[in-house]
């Protein structure tokens, strides 16, 4: 997991090529014009899952993806993210969702990223997250990058 400006991740692509494509989308899409919904970057190498939602407090859930890097920006708003390690998760709340890409957890979020302005968290399939861990409304993009 690290954080960055939506403006530095092209710097990221030595980790991944998708980076490069993910800092493109950022720069030259008109963000606050995208409708909710689903908009393709790169086919399903590469796409991007805006949305309009209430925070979920306490209710929000540790989640991990095994095929996407998640690229989490806040277009309005603010957004609360709990963070630990895969490694260090014990408790599955159910199987792996392979359609959905998804498995949430019942352990504790041990670290909270407050997310607000240009910045953005990038989680890995080793990241598990908890997004929407704040209170009130907030619009966000979370674009996906396959490993």
């Amino acid at each position: 997991m690290f954080i960055t400006s939506i403006d530095q991740l092209h710097r990221y692509s030595h980790l991944h090529p998708g980076f490069k494509k993910a800092g493109n989308f950022f720069m030259l899409a008109d963000l606050q014009a995208l409708a909710d919904g689903r908009h393709e970057v790169d086919g399903d190498a590469v796409y991007a899952l805006v949305s309009t939602c209430e925070g979920k407090g306490q209710d929000a859930r540790l989640e991990a993806h095994r095929r996407y890097i998640d690229v989490q920006y806040c277009l309005s708003g603010k957004d609360m993210i709990g963070f630990r390690a895969l490694a260090q998760c014990v408790t599955a709340a159910g199987a792996y969702d392979e359609v959905n890409d998804v498995v949430f957890f019942e352990d504790s979020v041990c670290e909270w990223i407050n997310l607000e302005g240009y910045d953005c968290a990038v989680f890995f399939p080793d990241d598990v997250h908890a997004p929407l861990a704040g209170d009130g409304p907030c619009r966000k993009i979370v674009l996906k990058i396959r490993v």
